[in-house]
């Protein structure tokens, strides 16, 4: 065992080390596609063609009738006019025929059998002439034998199929598909559904990494999870060399005690690169041992997951003898400053939908090993590297990961946060499904700024007004001025203090805040439970410096409750709901209001009649309620209106 910390080689910009890790593979032979493979033709769907494929007869091999009618000698007809109808008995050089017969010998066209009168029965009456091989499929017309149908290095379609067959040719030759080997390591690792103790992390990441592979066209070989250790780790990898055409490592590949990776590809081969100037994703190794490629990756999921797409993606393709295909992208309206450090390209996960003739786009957690934030995100955001980030309202271009037709369908909410959103959010992609619910927790004095600025479609809001004990109107005056606005019950929540089950501190309320050895987590500035807590304690006579943790910020309910549970924190001033579903014991503070404010140019599109549909359902209203800890008494009534 080695107890050597390796270095990061490198800070270089991804497309050079992309570069030059390819240059040197292809001069080792390492993306040239393995020997062809010979499929049915039926099974060959997705395949990329290793060789030219040529017709073996025509299509159609015989001249075929078009039409169903009658098949004539043009030369019959001819003079044929409405002011001298012509008769044409049946006979040798006259025959009935349907689509797809053979053009009996002797004739050379169809006549639809709608443009035919019959005087008898065997004889029939025209009005024109026909034309020398009208409503005929002549040979080949289709294919014709020893026409190339496709070429080599083209990946097949559903269409391609019928075409192949359609010459005569039953197999086709395929690249194989490049044998990806998906190694995880770490001592912390463990398969999904054990049970869990302190310490352990699920390994999923290889799950997902398959996947991508599966989609670009390549086969994933998941190995068994190996322990931190030198001598397994090298034998695992010399191992995977001898079944597969590229090796990936996943994890090991940073700097800590138990990295391995970038030592042992140097001890066993070549390291081109250790780390390069992305976030997140810094320190991906690109390697190469006895001519194959062999990439270290880091073991967080939206780190594993950038890595493999920027340059595992390029090799599988290279070695199918195809290129990727093109990412489609939209301009969009940043929705909140967005800094990046310099030197740097970062990859931002967003949220998008589309507020007026604007997309909006809006950024999720940049943590790498939030895996949710790669499931929410609609777009990809590259902030450059010589780029410090964006404005709040900069137009930027996002890499779509969702259609825009989907996005177009999207009722963007941004303001506070709560969890009746994600059950409005489940029932109205039930009742409609063209539609879903894009929801960015910024607190409710941002959500308001959202609507100043147009850039959602509702604000979640529950903003405590000091003076009169009122919730929203006043600050919707303020900071919206004279807009017309429509403000919508959602929900009455219990707001309290979020405490350990049992309540081993004995905390009975804000005031045991103070005491010594407990520690507070807050939600972030702006937020309407923190205007709430500010307003209580403020009452109370209590200085906030006085409470330890207030200035740490988590953004919505779940996040404080998760903190309280996992012991990170004693207490934290959140919803009854959010409690409850981490099992944490709730000392109650207040009940408050929970409104959605609408903009008037959104009240009567689909954007909030589909909302306001889903909220007056039963369903929801019961799923609402089993939370614990709501009150729907004015649930979608409107308590406010101002211009509408």
């Amino acid at each position: 065992m080695r107890n050597k910390r390796d270095v990061y080689l490198d800070n270089r910009p991804w497309e050079e080390a992309l570069e030059g890790w390819l240059h040197h593979l292809q001069t080792k032979g390492a993306l040239s596609p393995g020997p062809p493979e010979i499929l049915a033709t039926e099974q060959a769907l997705g395949r990329v063609t290793a060789e030219p494929i040529f017709a073996v007869n025509s299509s159609p091999h015989y001249h075929a009738s078009a039409m169903d009618g009658i098949a004539v000698d043009s030369s019959l007809t001819f003079g044929a006019s409405d002011a001298m109808p012509k008769q044409i008995r049946l006979g040798e050089k006259a025959q009935v025929v349907d689509t797809g017969d053979p053009i009996p010998a002797g004739c050379d066209a169809v006549i639809m059998i709608e443009d035919v009168h019959f005087v008898e029965d065997e004889a029939f009456e025209i009005t024109s002439a026909a034309a020398p091989w009208q409503h005929v499929r002549a040979i080949g017309e289709d294919v014709v034998a020893t026409e190339m149908i496709l070429p080599a290095n083209h990946t097949l379609r559903p269409v391609d199929i019928g075409g192949i067959l359609a010459g005569g040719v039953g197999t086709v030759a395929v690249h194989p598909r490049p044998r990806v080997a998906l190694l995880p390591t770490g001592t912390e690792l463990v398969q999904p559904g054990s049970q869990l103790k302190p310490g352990d992390i699920v390994e999923y990441n290889t799950r997902v990494l398959g996947a991508m592979v599966q989609t670009w066209g390549g086969e994933p070989l998941r190995r068994s999870i190996t322990m931190d250790q030198w001598d397994q780790l090298k034998a695992t990898i010399t191992s995977a060399l001898e079944e597969v055409d590229v090796v990936v490592v996943n994890a090991g590949s940073s700097a800590g005690r138990e990295d391995f990776t970038a030592a042992l590809i140097r001890e066993l081969g070549t390291v081109l690169t250790h780390g390069v100037a992305i976030k997140p994703g810094k320190p991906v190794i690109l390697g190469e041992i006895k001519g194959k490629p062999v990439i270290g990756i880091p073991g967080y999921p939206v780190s594993a997951a950038l890595t493999m797409e920027l340059f595992v993606k390029p090799v599988i393709y290279k070695k199918l003898g195809s290129v990727p295909p093109a990412t489609p992208t939209a301009d969009a309206i940043i929705s909140r400053k967005m800094p990046s450090p310099m030197g740097v390209e970062e990859f931002i996960r967003v949220k998008l939908g589309q507020v007026g003739d604007k997309f909006v786009a809006t950024p999720i957690s940049r943590g790498a090993g939030i895996i949710m934030s790669m499931v929410r995100a609609d777009g990809m955001l590259r902030v450059p590297r010589p780029s410090e980030g964006f404005r709040a309202g900069e137009t930027v271009k996002i890499e779509l990961m969702r259609s825009l037709e989907e996005v177009s369908q999207t009722t963007v909410v941004i303001g506070s946060h709560d969890m009746a959103l994600d059950i409005l959010a489940n029932h109205l992609r039930r009742s409609f499904p063209e539609a879903s619910l894009s929801s960015a927790n910024v607190g409710s004095l941002g959500g308001l700024n959202a609507i100043k600025r147009g850039e959602c479609h509702c604000a979640g809001t529950h903003l405590l007004d000091e003076e009169t004990g009122d919730y929203n109107i006043s600050y919707i005056q303020k900071l919206l001025g004279d807009r017309p606005v429509v403000l919508v019950n959602l929900v009455y929540r219990q707001q309290g203090l979020m405490v350990a089950k049992g309540n081993p501190l004995g905390i009975g309320g804000l005031e045991d805040l103070v005491r010594e050895g407990v520690r507070f987590i807050n939600r972030q500035r702006g937020a309407g439970t923190r205007i709430l807590l500010d307003f209580r304690l403020k009452q109370l006579g209590i200085n906030p410096d006085s409470i330890y943790g207030y200035n740490r910020e988590e953004y919505t309910h779940m996040a404080v409750a998760a903190a309280v549970a996992s012991g990170a924190a004693d207490a934290g001033l959140g919803i009854l709901a959010a409690a409850n579903a981490l099992e944490l014991d709730f000392v109650p503070v207040v009940e408050e209001r929970y409104d959605l404010c609408i903009p008037g140019e959104y009240w009567d599109t689909p954007y909030i009649t589909r909302l306001l549909e889903v909220i007056d359902t039963p369903e929801f209203r019961q799923q609402v309620e089993k939370l614990g800890g709501y009150d729907l008494r004015d649930c979608g009534g409107v308590m406010y209106r101002q211009g509408i």
